[in-house]
């Protein structure tokens, strides 16, 4: 569904990715790990085009899509879930969600993805009418996931989905994850500092060290890889 061909960007002079490739296929859960600083957030940024791309291809379902604007991008079903939550603090649980049906697509099946939304996280119906800046840090970052399913995404980003949560919170929204792919059907890209709980449900990994792609496969063949895990996971 996705495939990553050499990309390279950064920021101003500084050059963050030196050419990593990947691929993500359809209806699987791909894990892209490693340290803090070495290039994952900025892979996701340029993927969607928050970043942009010097150079290398970005394709997405056959289509090079290495140069298109982020809102085309999220109208052909692709959408990031940000690192950290950034929601409308002031509004209710509804209204946010109502806010990420924004593409034209996506609006006409409002009612539907606020169904499986709130099938997905009951608590958010329970919290409709409340603030989202009232919500617990748990509740928040469902909020910011649920409200991203309101885009009708195919492929969606998680960047830190575990990051600041209690460890009953973190195994909550790790089966969150694993639900999306096995009733819905999406196909997940997920960064995540939380290296066992992502091995647990990734179908293949890649490990990023300064930019480059230093090692993939299988999540049961890293888990097996002591010497992968040592040098580039540090566990």
């Amino acid at each position: 569904m996705l495939k990553v061909e050499n990309l390279e960007s950064g920021y101003g002079p500084m050059q963050v990715l030196w050419q990593p490739s990947l691929e993500v296929k359809r209806g699987s859960i791909t894990s892209l790990l490693g340290p803090n600083g070495v290039g994952k957030t900025t892979t996701l940024s340029t993927i969607l085009g928050a970043v942009v791309p010097w150079g290398g291809k970005i394709t997405y379902e056959g289509e090079d899509v290495t140069h298109l604007p982020t809102h085309k991008k999220v109208a052909r079903g692709i959408v990031l879930v940000p690192e950290g939550r950034h929601l409308f603090v002031s509004m209710s649980t509804h209204e946010n969600l109502t806010m990420g049906a924004y593409p034209r697509e996506a609006a006409k099946h409002m009612a539907e993805s606020l169904e499986l939304a709130y099938s997905l996280f009951p608590i958010l119906k329970e919290r409709a009418k409340q603030r989202a800046g009232s919500l617990s840090g748990g509740e928040q970052q469902m909020l910011t996931i649920a409200r991203a399913l309101m885009t009708k995404p195919k492929l969606i980003m998680l960047d830190e989905p575990s990051q600041g949560l209690a460890p009953i919170l973190v195994t909550q929204v790790f089966d969150t994850i694993k639900k999306m792919k096995a009733e819905i059907g999406l196909t997940i890209l997920l960064v995540e500092q939380n290296v066992e709980a992502s091995l647990s449900i990734s179908d293949y990994v890649y490990i990023m060290h300064e930019g480059r792609i230093k090692a993939e496969g299988s999540a049961e063949k890293i888990k097996r890889s002591h010497d992968i895990r040592e040098a580039y996971l540090g566990i």
